[in-house]
């Protein structure tokens, strides 16, 4: 049976990226938002698909052991299907993948034979038209607001129209299909996405760097 997500009523669910977080003190980091976020998210980075290198499994483990709450996987890498088994075994319960990395369709099966809810994330020059044909072995689509690869960039306005066109496209299919904006969410482009029809909000920078996070998270629930 594949996990159950948190679907909140009224609002868009939050999801605190913890590549912002701090790792000296992970379990610290992740208090208010074990309390108050709905699930997290591991950005793995290969250097490859992207400019960039983070965490492998074994970040994704020490995350598990520190939070309750349910862990998408978003893998950045150029062959995410080397890496499926392995974050399954680290306490995933979600794992995205790119539309642009090799093998997509073959990973989203995978992942749902092993049981895990299966996303799929779309750069912002990806046209949404590449993601429409695997809606049906999706449970998530990402679509990014900035370009993957670091945290703390400023949020792209221009994506927002593909966020639109996403939950048109969604909604039409007629599936459960979870749609999910990352990069640059604030308390000011909150608003915006899920204005435009995002279901979840990736948070990271603004989130980790505020003077209290558990009081950004909760002004996040009131909008």
């Amino acid at each position: 049976m594949k996990p159950s997500f948190p679907t909140p009523s009224g609002r868009a669910a939050l999801v605190p990226s913890v590549l912002s977080a701090d790792f000296a003190c992970l379990k610290g980091s992740l208090k208010p938002v074990n309390r108050l976020a709905d699930w997290v998210q591991v950005d793995v980075m290969d250097g490859r698909f992207v400019p960039n290198i983070s965490f492998g499994p074994d970040i994704t483990a020490a995350v598990r052991r520190a939070s309750p709450l349910p862990i998408d996987a978003h893998l950045m890498v150029a062959e995410p299907l080397n890496f499926l088994d392995a974050f399954a075994r680290a306490g995933s319960d979600l794992i995205t993948v790119h539309a642009e990395a090799k093998d997509a369709a073959a990973c989203l099966k995978k992942i749902r034979t092993l049981g895990l809810r299966a996303g799929l994330a779309l750069r912002p020059k990806t046209p949404l038209s590449r993601a429409l044909p695997y809606l049906p072995l999706l449970d998530l689509l990402l679509i990014m607001t900035v370009e993957p690869g670091f945290g703390g960039q400023a949020f792209m306005p221009a994506m927002l129209p593909k966020v639109g066109a996403a939950r048109r496209a969604i909604r039409a299919s007629g599936r459960k299909v979870w749609l999910q904006v990352d990069g640059g969410i604030n308390a000011d482009t909150a608003v915006l996405a899920a204005v435009a029809g995002a279901d979840s909000l990736v948070i990271g920078s603004a989130l980790f760097k505020s003077p209290d996070p558990a009081a950004f998270l909760k002004g996040l629930k009131k909008l």
